[in-house]
């Protein structure tokens, strides 16, 4: 009988240290994830624009689908390949971020080529051809997760920062693991909110039984194309901007810390010429303006070299993807 009253106590005492580890996981998960806010707005405001020109029915299947990819990009390929760089080859971090910060550059300074050349601007018969492709959808789907993948890349490697220098690996990979989940339901969870937000509109528009009910559901029904006509402008220069800053930031952990230090200087500059109270937001602004200038040149010359060499060998992206 002492026997079992042993085992039993061992038994507590191992749900005690199991029930403290979970605890542990959650709270560094939910801490590191808060860390990554700004790369989680990046991400909320660069995925709606996939499911722009699609039927309704198809909003939600498609951002479900572009959801299980950001999940399969965190857990299956990221957050291992975090945890061995992390742990064995820390050096390579930042050159790999480059390289997906480069090519976030790239992605959106070929959206601003786009937008301001007029050979780029389609006509009705040519948008009406590229809808009724039958692929089309697998193209958005494919052209968003390998988007989702530099982001994904960027919040994986921020968590990761933010953890406790103490923390064994396998503590770790589970803390990572809750806060991909966490992060991935919250981005394209506001996202099915967003791109669904029409509809209930127009159900509010039609069936409301008050007044101010269906007033409110038609102007959400005329607000919501303008306001995912933002959100195309927004997560292009979200794009540029977080390419930029991957840049900067990697060139001063290898080294050259001119461009971030004349960054800063100018961004504390600007901060001198407000009150108090304004200071951190126009620091923030400057920086991200600066970060910003840094990535579309950069993405500008990458355009200039890149798709030439793309059109020797008969390449290119799909325009669907665009």
């Amino acid at each position: 009988m002492s026997g079992l009253l042993a085992l039993l106590d061992d038994v507590a005492a191992i749900a005690k240290v199991a029930a403290a580890s979970v605890d542990d996981v959650i709270g560094q998960a939910v801490k590191a994830s808060s860390k990554a806010a700004g790369a989680l707005i990046d991400d909320a405001a660069v995925s709606p624009k996939y499911v722009q020109g699609f039927s309704a029915e198809r909003e939600l299947p498609i951002v479900w689908k572009i959801a299980r990819g950001s999940l399969f990009n965190k857990l299956v390929l990221l957050l291992p390949i975090a945890l061995l760089l992390a742990n064995f080859a820390p050096w390579a971090v930042s050159p790999l971020l480059m390289v997906g910060g480069a090519y976030l550059t790239y992605e959106g300074a070929e959206k601003v080529w786009h937008a301001v050349s007029p050979a780029h601007h389609e006509g009705a018969e040519l948008v009406e051809k590229k809808k009724a492709d039958p692929h089309l959808e697998q193209k958005k789907v494919k052209g968003a997760i390998k988007t989702d993948f530099i982001l994904s890349a960027e919040i994986m490697t921020i968590t990761l920062s933010a953890m406790p220098q103490d923390m064994n690996i396998w503590m770790e990979a589970a803390a990572m693991a809750v806060a991909g989940v966490l992060i991935t339901f919250v981005v394209y969870g506001a996202v099915g909110v967003i791109v669904k937000a029409d509809d209930v509109g127009l159900a509010m528009a039609q069936k409301g039984r008050l007044g101010l009910t269906r007033w409110l559901g038609h102007f959400i029904v005329r607000a919501m194309p303008v306001f995912l006509e933002i959100l195309v402008v927004v997560g292009t220069a979200a794009m540029i901007w977080v390419g930029g800053n991957i840049i900067v930031h990697g060139l001063h952990e290898l080294g050259w810390h001119l461009p971030q230090e004349v960054i800063h200087h100018a961004a504390v500059s600007a901060g001198a010429m407000v009150p108090e109270a304004l200071v951190a937001a126009v620091e923030w602004i400057v920086t991200a303006a600066l970060d910003g200038v840094v990535g579309l040149a950069l993405g500008a010359v990458l355009l200039m070299v890149v798709t030439p060499v793309m059109g020797l060998f008969g390449g290119g992206k799909e325009e669907a993807e665009h």
